[in-house]
C-alpha cells in the first residue's frame, strides 16, 4: 500500500519576504530537494517532529515587527508529541518536561526568584515578542538531528538576516554552539555591524552541557535589563 504524499505548508505571509522563495511551496529554484523529500516523507509516515502543520509555528507565533528577543535552540524534540514548532516548548500538558526544559525552568526560578512550576508550553513567551526558533526546524521521531545539514540552517540564517533589516535592536539568547554559530552566520549574511544588539550566550541547557556555564548565566533577568535599556517592555518569563 502506498502512503499519500503530504502537502508542503506555506509559511506565514509576514515572514515570506525574509525566507527563500522555495519555502512557500516546497519547490522552485534553489530548493534543497533532499530536505523537502525527507520532511514530506517523514510527514507521510507520521514520524515528523514537529508535525508538518507545526513546522512554521515559531514564525506564526511572533511576527517580524513584534520580535524583541530571539531565543535560539538547535534541534526540535524527537519524542512523541513533544515538538510543536516553538524551540524548547512542549504543548501537551500531560507530557513530562524534557530534561533541557526542566533545566531552563530551574535557571528561570533561580534567576528571577519565582516558582519552578509553570506551563511547558512557551506560547506566552512567543506572544510577548520572543522568537523561539531552532537552527533546524524539523527532525524525525526518535532521531535527534535527523535533518541537520540538509538546508534548514540556510533558511533560518536568511530569516534572521531579514529580521535584522526589520528590527533596529534585538536581544539574542543563544543556548549552545549551534545557536551561536547560526547567529554568527546570520550576522555575516546581514553584512553590517549590530552594536545595538545584546548577546546573551551560554552552553545549552541540556544535562550534558548545562554544568559548563548555563547554570548561573541569568539569561532572563539579563534579557529584561537589555530590553529596558532599549526602551522596550520586559518579558514576563
Amino acid at each position: 500500500m502506498t502512503t499519500a504524499r503530504s502537502t508542503w505548508p506555506e509559511p506565514p505571509e509576514e515572514w515570506q519576504p525574509f525566507l527563500p522563495d522555495w519555502c512557500k511551496q516546497g519547490q522552485g529554484p534553489g530548493v534543497p530537494v533532499a530536505l523537502v523529500d525527507r520532511v514530506l516523507g517523514a510527514a507521510s509516515r507520521h514520524t515528523l517532529c514537529p508535525e508538518l502543520g507545526d513546522m512554521w509555528t515559531a514564525f506564526k507565533a511572533t511576527a517580524p515587527g513584534d520580535v524583541k528577543v530571539v531565543l535560539l535552540g538547535q534541534d526540535p524534540y524527537h519524542g512523541l508529541r513533544q515538538a510543536h514548532g516553538l524551540a524548547f516548548s512542549v504543548a501537551d500538558p500531560l507530557l513530562p518536561w524534557p530534561p533541557s526544559l526542566r533545566n531552563v525552568f530551574k535557571e528561570r526560578a533561580d534567576d528571577l526568584g519565582v516558582a519552578l512550576d509553570r506551563p511547558a508550553n512557551l506560547d506566552d513567551w512567543a506572544s510577548q515578542g520572543v522568537l523561539l526558533l531552532n537552527s533546524v526546524l524539523t527532525t524525525e521521531m526518535g532521531e535527534a538531528g535527523a535533518h541537520q545539514g540538509l538546508g534548514w540552517e540556510e533558511v533560518v540564517v536568511q530569516a534572521l538576516s531579514g529580521l535584522m533589516s526589520h528590527q533596529e535592536a534585538l536581544v539574542w539568547v543563544l543556548w549552545g554552539k549551534p545557536a551561536q554559530q547560526t547567529h554568527q552566520r546570520a550576522l555575516k549574511h546581514w553584512g553590517q555591524s549590530r552594536n545595538q544588539d545584546v548577546l546573551i550566550a551560554s552552553p545549552h541547557p541540556s544535562p550534558l552541557a548545562a554544568y559548563r556555564g548555563f547554570w548561573g548565566s541569568k539569561p532572563f533577568s539579563r534579557a529584561n535589563e537589555a530590553l529596558r535599556a532599549q526602551g522596550k517592555s520586559v518579558v514576563q518569563w
